[in-house]
């Protein structure tokens, strides 16, 4: 199984584009140990040249007209990857299947409630349905392995096998009272186990850090990529002065009482790596306290073109 991270910040990236903060300053004027970063995108590859996507950002069309190994192989259209799998229907992770609607037939992993959200009051999805045959949704069941074909089809035998994980998230504002009325919250975000013969590999870029089946997945797994977003619960508070706390955004913070790196103290099987930073982390800044801090704890830092193979 090979693994791409094309992209590793949170929305907006990094540097954020109205953003004048002391990261995203310091990175213009080239003062700032660190890397730009397009917004968080993972490509999976099983074997051969088949790939799929995790979620949509919405730099997807820029993500891969910067990989080679993404671009149509042959013919007047075409396209290696094949299936996408949604954590959740936050505009981070969806917006970029509006660059995917040009009349190709894809699948959509997501949970009921996810497309649901999408579909049901955001007309604007259903351009995906324009291809022939257009885009198939299929059904993620929570706490079930399912199998995934390397044509992105559901089969009893396949080499990619793929467990929804409930983490206890809420779905995004745009979605109306009403609807969510109808919703199963705990479909709202998921984090994924993702399995080829013996590796394991678990993925959460929003972490509300809920119970305790997250810490095991990360502790039993190949490769953990985990949510970075924010180094401290107030972080925004005290960089805008105002705003929702990393808890209450649904994001476990890395730092403080309860935070990430506390709760994970504990070695496990294979390697951590926090992606989905947002521009304001200090751990952005390589030459931070910050930064010294998660990789003396033993993480990595994803950043653009990381690559993993199991």
């Amino acid at each position: 199984m090979r693994v791409k991270a094309l992209g590793s910040a949170a929305g907006g990236g990094f540097p954020q584009w109205n953003c004048n903060c002391s990261n995203c300053s310091r990175l213009r004027r080239g003062v700032l140990k660190g890397r730009a970063r397009t917004q968080t995108q993972l490509a999976l590859s099983p074997a051969g040249s088949q790939w799929l996507l995790v979620n949509a950002s919405p730099d997807l069309r820029h993500q891969i007209l910067n990989d080679p190994e993404l671009a149509p192989a042959g013919g007047m259209r075409g396209t290696p990857i094949s299936a996408i799998i949604l954590t959740s229907a936050d505009v981070d992770c969806v917006l970029g299947l509006l660059h995917l609607r040009e009349f190709q037939p894809l699948v959509i992993y997501s949970t009921s409630s996810v497309r649901r959200a999408l579909t049901e009051e955001n007309t604007l999805f259903r351009t995906l349905e324009r291809s022939k045959p257009p885009v198939r949704w299929e059904t993620l069941p929570l706490n079930q392995r399912i199998s995934i074909n390397k044509d992105g089809s559901a089969q009893e035998k396949a080499d990619l096998f793929c467990e929804a994980i409930p983490l206890g998230g809420s779905f995004p504002d745009y979605v109306s009272a009403g609807l969510r009325k109808s919703l199963r919250d705990d479909e709202a975000v998921i984090g994924l186990r993702l399995f080829q013969g013996q590796k394991q590999f678990f993925y959460a870029p929003n972490l509300p850090g809920r119970g305790d089946d997250w810490k095991r997945h990360t502790n039993e797994s190949d490769l953990a990529l985990l949510d970075g977003t924010f180094w401290t619960d107030d972080e925004l508070l005290k960089v805008q002065g105002s705003g929702k706390t990393a808890r209450e955004m649904g994001h476990l913070p890395l730092s403080g009482a309860g935070g990430l790196l506390e709760q994970m103290q504990t070695a496990g099987r294979g390697r951590r790596v926090l992606i989905h930073l947002n521009n304001t982390n200090p751990v952005l800044d390589e030459e931070s306290a910050a930064h010294r801090a998660v990789r003396d704890a033993g993480w990595e830092v994803a950043y653009d073109g990381m690559e993993f193979n199991l």
